[in-house]
């Protein structure tokens, strides 16, 4: 059995949420977009690449190939448009089946599993990201890092040939969790926070996620902040 909450705000310094998010326990798809590109080209974007993968996981689609199908969809529809301004989407979705769960992202909206302890499953497509892994600045420096928020991979961005589509998969167990959020959690809200709040087993999923929002409006709310937390009964 499936349980989950899901959640989205706009923040506290934004006029309008670029964010969207799709939760379905019967398709066992759960994912988080976060758009990008002023002008309403970023809500664009994060609607496109959600249904585009919704639409090819529902076909039958593996979820990585369905991603990647989603980026061609919206360098499609940005290549109409005669405008500077970019249209792109991060995405982070998980996909749970009988078989067990698949994993796969671009972008910086991120994926944690919970299992007697939070892990981050996933890992950021961002400079800063490079940074770490090459040993220039440590995780603290990176939450701080000027450049923390620029993308190396996006739907939309980043040209098809180049596109990674990082992917992870694994064996359901009893009591197993994921929370997929946007980086306007991560953003505001540290991830022992977060790890407090998801091992509350005594809340229901949609009450640990509406915690975690208020959590990130508590600390400033900079930016839109959507999540989905999924528990695995």
């Amino acid at each position: 059995m499936i349980e989950f909450g899901h959640g989205t705000h706009v923040g506290l310094r934004r006029t309008r949420n670029e964010d969207t998010y799709y939760a379905d326990a019967a398709l066992g798809l759960f994912l988080v977009a976060d758009g990008m590109g002023g002008h309403q080209h970023g809500e664009v974007a994060a609607a496109l690449a959600r249904d585009t993968v919704v639409a090819r996981v529902r076909a039958g689609q593996p979820l990585a190939e369905a991603i990647h199908g989603a980026a061609a969809q919206v360098l499609e529809h940005a290549q109409r448009y005669d405008d500077a301004l970019p249209m792109g989407s991060t995405i982070a979705a998980i996909r749970i089946s009988d078989q067990g769960y698949d994993i796969a992202w671009v972008g910086d909206s991120r994926i944690y599993q919970w299992n007697n302890g939070l892990h981050r499953v996933s890992h950021d497509h961002s400079l800063v990201q490079h940074l770490v892994a090459a040993g220039a600045v440590d995780e603290k420096q990176a939450a701080r890092h000027p450049y923390r928020n620029v993308l190396t991979q996006a739907l939309g961005i980043t040209a098809l040939d180049q596109l990674h589509v990082s992917m992870a998969t694994g064996q359901l167990v009893p009591d197993m969790a994921f929370l997929v959020c946007s980086d306007g959690l991560t953003e505001e809200v540290s991830d022992a926070a977060i790890a407090d709040m998801v091992a509350r087993q005594e809340l229901a999923a949609q009450e640990c996620v509406d915690h975690l929002l208020l959590a990130a409006l508590d600390h400033g709310g900079s930016d839109n902040v959507t999540a989905i937390l999924v528990r695995v009964r």
